[in-house]
C-alpha cells in the first residue's frame, strides 16, 4: 500500500465530505436566506436564545475574527442582536430576535432532507458522526 497515495489519505476524504456536504446545505438554505456559518450559528442560538460571543466561538471552534463578521451579517437580517454585557463590557451577548426565532420552524426538515440527500440512514449519520465527535474531543 502507497500510504501517501492520495486514495489512502483520511483527509482529503474529509475535506472531500465537507465540501460536498457543505454544498448540500448550501442548496437547501437559500429558502433561509442565510449561508451555511450562519445555519452554523442559528442552531446554538435555537437552543440557548442568549449566548456570549466567546461561548459561541469555543462551541464553533471559530475565533472572534471570523465570528464577527458572521455575526454582523446575521444582525443586519435582522436574526439577532448583538449587545454589551451590563456587567462586563468586555462580553457581549448575542440574543436570537422574533425572526430569529421563527426560522427555526423553517429549518426543522433540514436534517432529514441532509440524510436523504446523502443517501445514507439516521443511524449511519450518527455513527459517522459520533467517530468525528471523537476525533475533536481528542485534539
Amino acid at each position: 500500500m502507497n500510504k501517501l497515495a492520495l486514495s489512502n489519505q483520511l483527509c482529503f476524504s474529509v475535506y472531500a465530505v465537507s465540501r460536498h456536504i457543505t454544498s448540500l446545505y448550501r442548496s437547501i438554505l437559500e429558502e433561509l436566506d442565510i449561508t451555511y456559518p450562519q445555519y452554523l450559528v442559528m442552531l446554538i442560538m435555537w437552543e440557548q436564545s442568549e449566548v456570549t460571543v466567546k461561548q459561541l466561538g469555543e462551541q464553533l471552534y471559530l475565533d472572534s475574527g471570523t465570528l464577527t463578521p458572521l455575526l454582523k451579517r446575521l444582525e443586519q437580517k435582522e436574526l439577532i442582536i448583538r449587545e454589551r454585557s451590563k456587567t462586563d463590557e468586555r462580553s457581549v451577548i448575542v440574543t436570537l430576535t422574533e425572526l430569529g426565532r421563527s426560522k427555526r420552524e423553517h429549518a426543522k426538515c433540514i436534517p432529514e432532507n441532509i440524510f436523504k440527500a446523502l443517501n445514507i440512514s439516521p443511524e449511519e449519520y450518527y455513527s459517522i458522526k459520533n467517530q468525528l465527535d471523537s476525533i475533536l474531543k481528542n485534539k
